[in-house]
């Protein structure tokens, strides 16, 4: 029998999922910010004391965690230097050189991680072919090496111009300065995204880089802590793909793992959706911090190679830093149950994207906070049993949140304190509601007939509302929803992506440049998965990023085949569904090729459907305003635990569990299936 952890830290809560052969045990304690290892290092003894286990039983660890994008967010890195091809020192400022918001006058541009003055340039030139315009000069990178010492440089980004066709530059470069600074702290772009396009190139380098000695602090002092605890397990690191990969990896190349959290949650997510034979579903994970949203269509969920990083504009693409990793697309916004409510200058109430988190968290965590955030909301308008919040770590005080409901919202706009907190509930739903719909339209998809699958800490309490806001009829709330994302780890195979940027025309395509490529990216794809699973049966998909020719933009397009003739029909396929047209007898081009390598894993199959049962027994009532309504109902409270499969819970109602309470509110039934997901459905009338 394998023991598995799980470990998934967040912006307010830490959670843990000990997984002994099938049956599980969950915690969740808060996130120690200034030391997130100790957080990790408590909880994992408190689920193993749960257990009876010890330290030394464990089998494997697997870890996900926020502390690469807060980093970055937070601009809490590494001092970091940026060496680059003479003459273009500022193409990380000038960026994509358009205005995101074209008619705002006060538009701030994000400021980039490297100020100038560390920005370097060197003498050397490689061609878009590959081939050495200028040789590199050796003796600039010699005497730069001694001055990034002097500087206190602590992380180097080396991004050439078309290193990514001839990294000789770079791999020399490298040499030179590592005889003055660690290699390891030195990312070079060619490793990091051998792909077209400079500034997003350095970009995502120089995050790497930046991130490099925190990483490598991090997991120092975690795998210590994990020593002196006694475990001997191997740990492992999710990724932004939503796939695992070794320490080593993570080390390497740390900002892969800059969605790690989010994309376990959807994991689980499309796990339910398999269960359940669901082919259009919407992944809604609502935390203590951030809420993060994505489609999954035919059990696959969207992918990218491209996401942006602390965006100075709320949903606008652009203003934020690009990074370009393998990533589940979502749209994740600052809209959590530790989102801070406050008014604005017109009387508005305005919800987030800052957050209490965990210190001093919300006002009624009695930790020092005073300001009013969704959780305080929630509390005051009778969605939260004020005692045993967060697995019992966490006794609310509702006093407190009354004052600060008050004080900062109800009083400032004239509003009784129930209805301000109502007020702000709403606003946050529909805030993610807005992101939900943006987030579909920019994808070409829509609500119609999904399922919304809701998890994390605060979303089982506002994902029927939610579900209404969007039109979507059903809701499933899987088992340790509150603590989704560290469920997902466990479901989540070890793999790993390889992208290599080679222009190919159709026109003039070589079938055997092509396999060769592809021979190279599995031989490095495989060096990387084998490390986590030696002996796995391995499974492989291949993608091209295509255009017409002239386009500035690919889409992304399945390999099934590498024959021209396949690769053109698979293009004018998803050109069709993407823009409902084709551009007839114009040439085709694959810019980019990616290559991704995981353990063959199969979802769960679809479970039976179960036989109705008699209504359960209440476990107590409670008051509290209906968030359809926003008038006060009376509701039955259950407990998850004791409920029975096909027992119709009918609105409103609250069932609790540990981590997390779930909302009914009026006109919705809900019932356990087969599996134990709470499956909640808009009644007819």
């Amino acid at each position: 029998m394998t023991i598995r952890l799980a470990v998934d830290i967040g912006g307010t809560f830490t959670d843990l999922v000990l997984d002994r052969g099938g049956t599980s045990l969950s915690a969740k304690v808060l996130t120690t910010h200034d030391a997130p290892e100790r957080g990790v290092l408590e909880g994992t003894a408190l689920v193993l004391k749960q257990a009876g286990l010890k330290p030394t039983d464990l089998d494997l660890i697997i870890h996900g965690t926020t502390l690469i994008t807060n980093a970055l967010i937070e601009r809490k890195g590494a001092r970091t230097a940026l060496v680059t091809t003479e003459g273009f020192r500022d193409s990380l400022e000038i960026a994509y050189e358009h205005r995101f918001e074209q008619y705002d006058i006060y538009m701030e541009r994000p400021e980039p991680l490297v100020p100038r003055p560390l920005r370097f340039e060197i003498a050397e030139r490689v061609a878009a072919d590959g081939a050495v315009l200028l040789p590199l000069d050796e003796a600039t990178v010699e005497r730069l090496a001694d001055h990034l010492v002097a500087q206190g440089i602590e992380a180097v980004a080396i991004c050439f111009l078309h290193a990514y066709q001839n990294d000789a530059h770079e791999r020399r470069a490298r040499e030179i300065i590592a005889t003055r600074i660690p290699e390891a702290v030195i990312a070079i772009s060619s490793e990091v995204c051998p792909e077209i396009r400079e500034y997003e190139r350095a970009s995502t380098t120089v995050a790497n880089a930046y991130v490099l000695p925190v990483v490598e602090s991090y997991l120092r002092r975690l795998e210590q802590g994990f020593h002196d605890l006694g475990a001997t397990a191997p740990l492992l690191m999710i990724m932004s793909s939503g796939g695992i990969t070794t320490i080593d990896t993570a080390r390497r190349f740390p900002v892969r793992l800059a969605e790690s959290g989010p994309a376990g949650g959807v994991v689980m997510a499309l796990g339910v959706a398999a269960q359940n034979g669901i082919d259009k579903a919407l992944s809604f994970d609502m935390g203590g911090t951030t809420a993060k949203i994505t489609l999954i269509d035919d059990l696959r969920p969207q992918y990218s190679r491209h996401f942006e990083v602390a965006r100075a504009a709320r949903f606008v693409k652009g203003s934020g830093m690009p990074v370009r990793i393998p990533v589940i697309d979502m749209v994740e916004i600052g809209a959590g149950g530790g989102s801070i409510a406050r008014t604005d200058a017109l009387g508005r109430i305005t919800v987030g994207p800052d957050s209490a988190g965990s210190v001093p968290g919300p006002a009624s965590y009695g930790r020092g906070g005073t300001l009013p955030t969704v959780t305080d909301a929630d509390l005051l308008l009778g969605w939260l049993d004020p005692r045993g919040f967060a697995g019992g770590h966490i006794d609310l005080t509702p006093s407190a949140a009354e004052t600060a409901v008050e004080s900062f919202v109800g009083s400032r706009i004239g509003l009784e304190r129930t209805r301000a907190a109502y007020g702000i509930t709403e606003l946050v739903t529909e805030t993610m509601a807005s992101a939900a719909r943006v987030h579909a339209v920019e994808n070409g998809k829509d609500m119609v007939g999904r399922t919304l699958i809701a998890f994390g800490g605060a979303a089982p309490l506002h994902a029927a509302r939610l579900a209404q806001k969007l039109g979507v009829s059903r809701v499933v709330i899987p088992v340790g929803a509150g603590v989704g994302s560290a469920y997902g780890f466990l479901q989540a195979p070890i793999s790993y992506e390889v992208v290599r940027s080679r222009l190919v025309s159709l026109a003039a395509y070589d079938a055997a440049f092509v396999a060769g490529l592809f021979a190279e990216m599995r031989a490095e794809a495989e060096g990387v998965v084998r490390l986590g699973a030696p002996n796995a049966t391995l499974q492989e998909e291949r993608t091209a990023y295509m255009r017409y020719r002239g386009q500035g933009h690919e889409v992304r397009v399945p390999i099934l085949d590498t024959s021209s003739e396949t690769l053109r029909a698979g293009f004018e396929d998803v050109y069709r569904a993407l823009y409902g047209r084709i551009i007839p007898k114009l040439e085709v081009e694959v810019v980019s090729w990616t290559l991704s390598l995981s353990e063959a894993r199969s979802l769960p199959t679809r479970e039976p459907v179960v036989a109705a049962k008699p209504a359960p027994a209440l476990n107590g009532t409670r008051t509290l305003i209906d968030p359809m309504s926003g008038m006060p109902v009376d509701a039955a409270i259950y407990a998850r635990d004791t409920l029975q499969p096909g027992a119709p819970v009918q609105g409103p109602a609250i069932i609790a569990e540990a981590e997390t309470s779930t909302l009914i509110p009026q006109g919705f039934t809900a019932a356990l299936n087969g599996v134990g997901h709470v499956v909640i459905e808009r009644n007819a009338s």
